[in-house]
């Protein structure tokens, strides 16, 4: 009986959410044969850390599903001992970009790959705390139906699972390396009230995203499908095809990853306070044309408070303009993984590290001209919308060195964590991610 990790990364109250997730825990237990490690990677605040695992023991016991409530102290005891043992000249930067000072997306998730790996199991499926599931005629629609029947199979195995396929016959000798869906709700990123407070500064703004040289035209396109999900469309019937998946079709709250051809194999970046930072793996699995199955049982997004206002809603508008910065960086890199294709790829099929690390690492020569372009076209479009907006330009301007300095930083980060990730994963796998109560400090 295979293992799968079903995971949850939080920094703040969603004991809703949790008691959601272990629903869905149950539900792949019940169909599926699998036991079902529900690890919850909790960064959040004492009180709330306290409501989550209330949540966590409310659950209704099931004798295939373990559940693993890790705070911060765990997290960190756990990867001390896995650095140290991971044959890293340089463990305490590792366990820096691992369990960062800060927000970063990746590396909540790359916590999730190492903590599966000491738990054995073969994929990782994650979530979100600010999401929910849908539902059609009182059944809650779980994701992981569509994960569990195709996710690590050969993908000629699983055609008879989907809808349809449009694999071509290369591909479909490999293993099904990830299973996505999107979401259908609000924008993925929080940026709705520019977009309806002006329009033209809209589009001045997502463009950004873009690499510089595209026409006109195609940025405009670009702006029309950014952050929109699946739209608003309700979830009525399911459907699923077998392919090589667009990336900006499926979202990470609403994604599986199997290990040992993708998520044992290279880490996500673990920018700090930079959005769109664990979306790498969704290009890496297109570009070297790995088998992926697209679903529809697409996860409703929301937004909580905090981001909206004071202290949150700067600190979401700076994770917002570094990954605007960073695209210079990633562009390069998903350019020339494109170009690259089957040799990302090594003999069995599985992403291939180094090849990875030697273009991040390449990455880290661009020019930054660009992204003092995209500064200036920033500042100026904050400043046309006023307000908060404004008061967020200032900021900025008082930071441009620094992020510039951070968004090649980080690329540089992300080669080292690569090069070291597959040592980082042998220790995981000797390593229990909570010590046993004799050897507690």
């Amino acid at each position: 009986m295979r293992s799968i990790c079903l995971t949850l990364p939080t920094n703040r109250h969603c004991p809703d959410t949790i008691a959601a997730l272990g629903e869905e825990a149950a539900y792949a237990a019940d169909h599926f044969d699998v036991d079902v490690h529900l690890l919850v990677l909790d960064s959040s605040a004492p009180e709330d850390h306290a409501a989550h695992a209330e949540a966590l023991r409310r659950l209704a016991p099931h004798p295939r599903i373990t559940a693993h409530h890790l705070d911060e102290d765990v997290q960190r005891d756990f990867l001390e001992r896995v650095t140290a043992r991971s044959g890293s000249a340089k463990p305490e930067l590792l366990l820096d970009l691992m369990l960062p000072d800060g927000v970063s997306y990746g590396a909540c998730t790359n916590r999730a790959f190492l903590v599966a790996a000491a738990l054995g199991c073969e994929s990782v499926h994650r979530r979100d705390s600010d999401s929910r599931y849908q539902s059609v005629d009182g059944d809650t629609v779980f994701p992981v139906h569509h994960e569990l029947l195709s996710l690590g199979r050969r993908a000629a195995d699983a055609e008879p699972g989907v809808t349809e396929s449009d694999l071509a016959d290369g591909p479909r000798e490999r293993r099904v390396a990830m299973v996505g869906g999107s979401f259908v709700g609000e924008l993925s990123v929080d940026i709705a009230r520019i977009r309806d407070a002006d329009p033209g500064v809209y589009h001045d703004v997502v463009s950004l995203w873009a690499p510089e040289d595209w026409t006109p035209e195609r940025k405009r396109d670009l702006v029309e499908e950014s952050f929109a999900g699946a739209g608003t469309e309700p979830f009525t019937a399911d459907h699923s095809l077998l392919t090589v998946v667009d990336p900006m079709r499926v979202d990470m709250c609403n994604i599986a990853f199997h290990g040992e051809t993708v998520g044992e194999r290279v880490p996500l970046p673990p920018a700090r306070d930079t959005i769109g930072s664990d979306y790498f793996l969704i290009h890496l699995v297109h570009d070297a044309r790995l088998p992926g199955v697209l679903h529809n049982r697409h996860i409703v997004n929301y937004y909580t408070g905090e981001r909206r206002t004071g202290p949150g809603f700067l600190a979401y508008q700076t994770r917002f303009a570094k990954f605007l910065l960073s695209m210079l960086y990633f562009h390069f890199v998903y350019d020339r993984m494109a170009e690259a294709g089957d040799t990302l790829l090594d003999e069995h099929g599985r992403a291939r590290p180094a090849a990875v690390a030697a273009l991040a690492r390449e990455s880290t020569g661009l020019d930054t001209a660009e992204n003092v372009r995209r500064l200036d076209a920033l500042d100026t479009a904050y400043r046309r919308l006023g307000g908060p907006y404004a008061d967020f330009a200032d900021l900025l301007a008082g930071r441009r060195e620094r992020l510039l300095d951070e968004a090649r930083g980080d690329m540089a980060d992300f080669a080292l964590l690569t090069e070291a990730w597959q040592g980082l994963v042998a220790a995981a796998k000797t390593t229990p991610p909570v010590r046993p109560p004799a050897a507690s400090r």
